[in-house]
């Protein structure tokens, strides 16, 4: 059914790029969605900056400035884990794996251990050793190496991912340390400028500036569509180890995070947020997750080509009579929209007192609402709206859909 490819599900499994070995929880050689971008020079002669461009101050060295204040509270992290593979039908034979230095008596004699090393960026966000990054860096390792502009190495710990979001937060035993200051990501105004730090290709504490391209960039735009984000776009390079950290304003205050580029062009980067990091970020911290509420619905934006297609589709026990809104698809067997009455044919109007025309909308309403807590979805059934009060759960541990 060619209209199911148009469904916008609310949830999946994310894996940008971050290493140089593997990305997040995909264990692979090449980086797939943070990949081709353009590199730019790590840094802009200062007279090609006008003097009334920059800060408020009209520092044209405000580039500098910002880094020299960010940099030191940018670091380094090498994640690794250790996988098992099964060998080859010839390396079972216990002479030739004596010849390539195992006795053969090991406990698992069909497997081989090894390890697979990826390298991103974070950010510390508390003196106390408290850092943010992306989850795709760290899924998965067991160990964290983070180290600091000054080369100071320590072991981190993973307190908490979060795949919705790709937000992750480490803990490093140390006092004292260089902080970042977080801006406000929603003053920003496309054009102005964005300047990244990280460590791309592994080449440690190197900077890039472009600008602001775009703001609100929902998470099927960038091609990720089971997301919960809406992404900031700059053009300042973002490359694979880049994943993780920070993007600065002019003022050196950090408004998002790196974490991604389209494959299919070039000096296209995106963001997650500042405002969204931290609030993911707080709740990791306190209890090691973070709660996403749940519905449990399929859903796909009308149009005059979804229409025709779902009304041809002898599988469907529904017709359409509209060609816009938000169609419900599918309802999750023992959901809460299952239990708050929703039926597939629903065509969503409103949800907590909002219009919403397209299935971004509902999703970012849903968002806004409280596990437990009533939500009422004015949905238009057989020609007539009808309240449907919902009480949205946590997302269900091993789900890929809302």
């Amino acid at each position: 059914m060619k209209f199911f490819n148009k469904l916008n599900v609310c949830f999946g499994i994310f894996a940008l790029g971050s290493g140089l070995g593997f990305l997040g929880s995909r264990y692979i050689q090449q980086p797939t969605a943070i990949e081709q971008s353009q590199i730019y020079p790590t840094a802009i002669p200062t007279q090609s900056i006008p003097a009334n461009i920059g800060n408020s101050n009209q520092n044209i060295n405000f580039i500098a400035t910002a880094v020299q204040k960010v940099g030191p509270a940018v670091v380094r992290i090498d994640a690794s884990r250790q996988i098992s593979s099964t060998l080859p039908e010839n390396f079972k034979n216990p002479l030739f794996r004596r010849f390539f230095g195992n006795d053969g008596k090991d406990a698992s004699p069909d497997t081989t251990n090894r390890f697979e090393r990826g390298t991103g960026s974070g950010f510390i966000i508390g003196s106390d050793g408290r850092l943010i990054t992306n989850a795709h860096v760290v899924n998965g390792a067991e160990k964290v190496k983070v180290t600091l502009k000054d080369g100071t190495s320590y072991e981190g710990k993973v307190l908490g991912t979060d795949i919705f979001t790709d937000v992750a937060v480490i803990k490093i035993e140390a006092t004292d340390l260089p902080t970042v200051s977080l801006g406000n990501g929603k003053d920003l105004t496309p054009g102005e400028w964005a300047i990244a730090i990280g460590n791309p290709l592994g080449l440690d504490n190197t900077v890039t500036v472009g600008i602001i391209s775009a703001l609100g960039r929902s998470s099927s735009q960038v091609g990720v569509p089971d997301k919960r984000v809406r992404f900031i776009q700059t053009d300042a390079a973002i490359n694979p180890g880049n994943s993780g950290g920070p993007l600065l304003n002019s003022a050196g205050e950090v408004i998002g995070i790196n974490t991604a580029i389209r494959a299919d062009a070039q000096g296209l980067g995106f963001a997650i947020p500042i405002e969204t990091a931290q609030r993911i970020a707080d709740q990791l911290f306190s209890k090691g997750q973070a709660d996403h509420p749940y519905l449990g619905i399929h859903m796909v934006n009308l149009d005059r080509e979804t229409k025709a297609e779902i009304n041809q589709n002898k599988e469907l026990d529904f017709k359409v009579n509209q060609e816009e809104g938000v169609l419900v698809v599918r309802v999750i067997p023992g959901s809460p929209a299952a239990k708050g009455g929703f039926k597939p044919g629903d065509v969503i109007r409103e949800v907590g007192d909002r219009p919403v025309t397209t299935s971004v909308q509902v999703q970012e309403q849903v968002d806004k609402s409280k596990i437990g807590s009533k939500l009422e979805v004015k949905v238009m059934r057989d020609g007539k709206i009808k309240t449907l009060k919902v009480r949205p759960s946590a997302f269900p541990q091993g789900e890929i859909e809302q």
